[in-house]
């Protein structure tokens, strides 16, 4: 078993109660996980008191669900991660579109926690919109 007290314990993601009704925490990889996943789900400017914490995936939104924009998320989701998660190395990115759905793109983050050598990933769902025939997306794949 690897001793994970390096992580620490913090509140869940989302924020809740336990069965006492104290605020639920995690610890161990669960809690790197969801600090990662945070980064994510995070567009700059959201915190007031952090404004340049998170990742620029929502100009994302309206880019086409191609090789392009997925190699610019990928490369978006490093340089987040490599910035706000100092407790991992990312290994690895790929972003991929879904078959069934073309408007969901996965984000699968390939990490390793550093003071363990642990290999993890993390896979993180993104939502485009795909362009319409009648209003086509302009150039760059921003409105």
């Amino acid at each position: 078993m690897r001793d994970n007290s390096f992580v620490g314990t913090g509140w869940s993601w989302p924020v809740g109660t336990d069965p006492t009704g104290a605020i639920a925490v995690v610890s161990g990889p669960d809690e790197l996980e969801q600090a990662m996943y945070l980064v994510l789900a995070t567009a700059p400017g959201e915190r007031p008191m952090r404004p340049e914490f998170g990742c620029r995936l929502q100009e994302f939104v309206f880019a086409p669900a191609n090789a392009s924009t997925a190699a610019l998320i990928a490369a978006e989701v490093v340089t987040s991660l490599v910035r706000w998660e100092p407790r991992v190395v990312v290994d690895d990115v790929a972003v991929t579109a879904d078959p069934q759905e073309p408007s969901t793109l996965w984000i699968d983050v390939r990490y390793t926690v550093r003071s363990t050598n642990d290999r993890r990933n993390l896979v993180f769902p993104f939502y485009v919109i795909p362009e319409h025939p009648e209003h086509p997306a302009h150039p760059g794949g921003r409105p």
